[in-house]
């Protein structure tokens, strides 16, 4: 499986995980001149900035170390783009990581990290 494989994979798992704990995804893969945002979801009224980071092994750090600071100033930048787009100038905005590692052809651990960071 190619990287771009495994990480749209990730993204479909991610996705669906969101949607069973009651997420309404709004959008996948938004670009920017910002960037991208993996996925965007609506959590009641809160919007939520989900970045998604999935890795085969831990030997290059955790999926959350990919996560850096640079790209958290990145994600909120893209954030602020996205809700002068949506027209959600008074909504919440909440970021969040998933991060996956497969474990078998079907299987994967999947760790939510709501709020993991904030700007």
């Amino acid at each position: 499986m190619t990287r771009t494989e495994l990480a749209r994979r990730g993204e479909d798992a991610a996705a669906a995980y969101l949607e069973r704990i009651g997420l309404t995804i709004t959008d996948r893969n938004w670009r920017c001149t910002s960037g991208e945002a993996d996925i965007i979801a609506l959590d009641g009224r809160t919007l939520v900035i989900v970045e998604v980071k999935t890795r085969r092994t831990s030997s290059a750090g955790t999926p959350e170390e990919a996560v850096s600071p640079t790209k958290q100033r990145r994600l909120a930048r893209v954030a602020r783009h996205y809700v002068a787009h949506a027209g959600l100038e008074d909504t919440e905005v909440r970021f969040d990581v998933i991060a996956i590692r497969p474990i078998g052809d079907d299987r994967a651990l999947l760790r939510h990290h709501r709020a993991a960071f904030t700007t």
